[in-house]
C-alpha cells in the first residue's frame, strides 16, 4: 500500500491558513503579531484597545502546530478585528500567543510555520517581539527596543535550495519610524540569536557585542527570514527583560523575564494597539 506523502512545510502552512478562516469566519487577516516571551499582558491590552469580534483558539486546532513549551506562552491563537481609526481602516490581526522555539529541537520549519501560516491567511506585515538581555545598562528591564537588524547563530536557515533572499532591509525602516511617530523614546539596536535554551555566558555577551549587537535572545531571526521569503514587511520589537549576562551581576531567571513583560504590560500594549492599526 503507497502511502501519502507528507504535505511540504509550505502546503502545511495552506492547510492551516484554510482552517483558520473555517474556524475564524475570517477569510483574510491583514496583520500578524507573534508575542513572546513577557508579551501575554500586552496581547490583552490589545484586544481591549478597539478589539472586537475576537475569536481565541488553541494552536493546536491547527494544522502543523504543536502545544506551546515554554512558560510564557499560552499555546492560543486570537483572530481581532479592529475597527478603522481616523484614516487607518478596519484591520484583521492574526495574533500568536507563543511560538515554537529552535532549541525544543522541532526542527526549522516548526519554528516558522506560524509565519507561514500568517502569509498563506493574506497577511501582508506581520510583527515579531521577544523578551531578551540587554548590553546597554540604560535599558532596564521593561524597555521595549525597535530592532534594527540581526545575527543569526543559529547556523541554520528557513530557506532550502537556492534561493538567494536579500535581507538587506529585512526590518523595515518604514515601521520603524511609523513607531516613533508613536513613542519618540524609542531606541533600536541588533538582535542576536543565541541556539539557546541555556543563557548566554558573560564571554559570549561580549562576543555578541564586539560583532555589533546589542540585544541577545533564542528567537525571531529564523521568523524573520520566512517573513522575508514569502514577501511579508517586518517590525521587530524586543522587550528588554533583564541585562545580559555579565552586564550586571545579578543572576538570569526566566521568571523575571515574565515579571518584566507584566510591569511593562501597559505599554506595550498601548503601543502596539497605536502601531499596528497603521500598518
Amino acid at each position: 500500500m503507497t502511502e501519502t506523502p507528507a504535505p511540504t512545510p509550505y502546503a502545511l502552512a495552506e492547510q492551516a491558513a484554510a482552517r483558520l478562516a473555517e474556524l475564524t469566519g475570517v477569510e483574510r487577516h491583514d496583520v500578524a503579531l507573534v508575542l513572546g516571551s513577557g508579551w501575554l499582558p500586552a496581547a490583552d491590552a490589545l484586544d481591549g484597545a478597539g478589539g472586537a469580534n475576537t475569536t481565541e483558539l488553541d494552536v493546536t486546532d491547527l494544522p502543523g502546530f504543536s502545544a506551546a513549551a515554554v512558560a510564557g506562552h499560552s499555546g492560543k491563537v486570537r483572530s481581532i478585528r479592529l475597527e478603522g481609526q481616523g484614516d487607518a481602516p478596519e484591520r484583521h490581526l492574526l495574533v500568536f500567543l507563543s511560538r515554537t522555539h529552535y532549541y525544543e529541537g522541532k526542527g526549522v520549519d516548526a519554528v516558522v510555520h506560524g509565519v507561514r501560516t500568517a502569509a498563506a491567511a493574506g497577511c501582508r506585515a506581520i510583527v515579531l517581539t521577544n523578551g531578551c538581555g540587554g548590553l546597554n545598562p540604560a535599558w532596564m528591564p521593561g524597555t521595549p527596543v525597535l530592532i534594527s537588524d540581526h545575527i543569526n547563530l543559529t547556523g541554520r536557515s528557513p530557506i532550502v535550495g537556492a534561493r538567494f533572499v536579500d535581507l538587506t532591509d529585512l526590518y523595515a525602516a518604514r515601521l520603524r519610524e511609523l513607531c516613533r511617530t508613536v513613542d519618540p523614546d524609542l531606541d533600536e539596536g541588533v538582535y542576536v540569536q543565541f541556539p539557546g535554551p541555556h543563557y548566554e555566558t558573560p564571554a559570549e555577551v561580549r562576543m555578541a557585542g564586539i560583532l555589533g549587537g546589542n540585544l541577545v535572545g533564542m528567537s525571531t531571526t529564523l521568523e524573520a527570514i520566512a517573513a522575508r521569503e514569502a514577501g511579508l514587511e517586518v517590525l521587530g520589537i524586543s522587550l528588554v527583560t533583564n541585562l545580559a549576562a555579565g552586564i550586571s551581576d545579578a543572576p538570569l531567571d526566566h521568571s523575571e523575564v515574565l515579571e518584566a513583560g507584566r510591569a511593562a504590560a501597559s505599554r506595550m500594549g498601548d503601543l502596539l494597539a497605536r502601531i499596528v492599526p497603521r500598518i
